[in-house]
């Protein structure tokens, strides 16, 4: 069975997050923050990579390392050079980010991900 029309690449993850965000300014001029997220998957706890695009001081600030976040974003495969070879990276760039411990905002976060998702006929 194929999947819906209205259906979109979205990742929604909430987990720890286990590494200082790193920022680095793109040729393009768009500032990228890239830091991990561990997460539990079938009872083990997977780091998964993620790169925040332009994110805002305030948004920056409002989360440490070792602090739980609920993430929306889209599964994104990216290639590069490095050392003289074509390299990949599967990463989840981030749309939103919202510290566990504001609940009300997370559970929203996580409302709106999954209607982003429902198919046009529900």
């Amino acid at each position: 069975m194929g999947q819906s029309s209205s259906t979109q690449n979205v990742a929604v993850l909430a987990g720890t997050v286990t590494s200082e965000p790193t920022r680095r300014s793109l040729p393009s001029g768009v500032d990228v923050v890239n830091f991990d997220l561990s997460t539990p998957v079938d009872g083990q706890r997977v780091s998964v990579p993620l790169a925040w695009h332009d994110p805002s001081a305030s948004a920056m600030s409002s989360f440490d390392v070792g602090e739980e976040v609920v993430v929306v974003g889209i599964v994104r495969r990216r290639f590069f050079r490095s050392g003289g070879r074509t390299q990949s990276r599967t990463e989840v760039v981030v749309d939103s980010l919202v510290p566990a411990r504001r609940a009300k905002s997370a559970r929203s976060l996580r409302a709106a991900a999954a209607e982003r998702v429902r198919p046009a006929d529900e």
